[in-house]
């Protein structure tokens, strides 16, 4: 991976070097790749990594929030990965590229949360 001079430190990596980053299953089966960071503007907290999965070349995309800390860095692989199956994020709430809106509904948010098992951010 080529490196951005000035795009990470040691505690900390820009969002631009996050977008388009491989995300893998526990087996290494590559899922997508990390479309857009989400943060929480009053807090400055990433709430979540958008990923884009199945479709053809960005055709029929399907965009995934994840719960961030859900996923963890892998350096030997150059990605990110989480303990869920491509059938597991195949049943995943999603949404369409021009629907991020929904990760304003709280319910929606809810049902992400419960999905991947993890603790909700506004708690």
């Amino acid at each position: 991976m080529d490196t951005i001079p000035g795009t990470t430190s040691a505690r900390l990596i820009s969002s631009s070097r996050v977008e388009g980053t491989a995300v893998f299953n526990l087996d290494g089966e590559k899922l997508g790749t990390v479309d857009s960071v989400m943060i929480d503007r009053s807090t400055g907290h990433v709430v979540y990594a958008v990923m884009a999965f199945g479709g053809f070349l960005r055709m029929g995309e399907k965009r995934h929030p994840m719960p961030w800390k859900t996923m963890v860095y892998d350096k030997q692989r150059e990605g990110y990965v989480v303990s869920l199956s491509r059938v597991d994020l195949e049943a995943a709430p999603h949404m369409e590229a021009n629907e991020f809106g929904r990760l304003d509904d709280r319910d929606y948010e809810e049902t992400v949360y419960t999905h991947y098992k993890a603790e909700p951010y506004w708690l």
